[in-house]
């Protein structure tokens, strides 16, 4: 019995011995910084956390710096203009929103990669300048489609002095300037889809007083004649080229 209780712990022991040696080894240094002639460079540690940082910020980003949240309002709007309640659902609409967005962006993501991306993945600049690199078409983006009067607003909020150029706007003031246009423009196509929707069913209640049938819902009625001049004159075809050909991209 003792030698087999010897035994066991002598298993033990061996099995631990690699683990002991793996927790007494020296770890790799959280953050490393290396100055050199072209900036300072970052450990493959401290890429990694920002790495996983950015995508933590992704959605946010994706929302708030593109295109989506013209696209997105927009079509909801359309929808409460139609009165199809919950058709199409919204992931078809969160589906179309990102798909369109996509198609938006495509010259200001290739112009990211080219630029920042593919030299940096080439190793021919740094992390540092590749965020500056890559930033660079995105503020050109944003500053197209952003009023000069928000501008000027979070300009003023923020104390910045006044600019020699729209390429000296910080990052910090463009980003809420940029989401304040958009949903200004959002509500503004919003106005302009719901008024023809909006005459089919002022015409119809009209029509439905005057005959006396109050009790009778006028939504009801008036739900076929809107999808059927939606459908007439290509309703989706056009609201979504109009919608991508309201951004200019550089």
């Amino acid at each position: 019995m003792k030698l087999a209780s010897i035994s066991k712990w002598t298993v033990a022991l061996t099995l631990l011995l690699p683990a002991g040696q793996l927790l007494a080894a020296p770890g790799l240094p959280a953050i490393n910084v290396q100055p050199g002639p072209e900036g300072e460079t970052y450990s493959l540690t401290l890429q990694a956390l920002g790495l996983m940082t950015g995508l933590a910020l992704l959605p946010s980003a994706l929302m708030m710096m593109t295109a989506f949240t013209r696209i997105v309002i927009s079509l909801a709007i359309l929808r409460m203009a139609l009165g199809t309640q919950q058709t199409p659902s919204n992931q078809i609409l969160l589906g179309l929103a990102l798909f369109l967005t996509l198609f938006v962006m495509q010259p200001v993501f290739s112009k990211v990669y080219d630029d920042a991306i593919a030299p940096y993945m080439d190793e021919k600049i740094t992390a540092t300048q590749a965020l500056e690199k890559g930033k660079k078409p995105l503020m050109d983006f944003m500053l197209n489609q952003t009023r000069e009067t928000d501008l000027a607003l979070f300009l003023n909020l923020s104390g910045t002095d006044q600019l020699d150029s729209p390429d000296q706007v910080p990052f910090s003031v463009l980003v809420p300037s940029f989401i304040t246009s958009e949903l200004k423009t959002a509500f503004q196509i919003g106005f302009l889809l719901f008024i023809p929707f909006l005459i089919i069913d002022l015409v119809v209640a009209s029509v439905l007083m005057s005959m006396g049938m109050m009790m009778l819902s006028p939504m009801m009625i008036s739900l076929p004649f809107k999808l059927m001049l939606f459908v007439l004159v290509d309703g989706w075809s056009l609201i979504l080229g109009t919608l991508a050909g309201s951004f200019y991209t550089v």
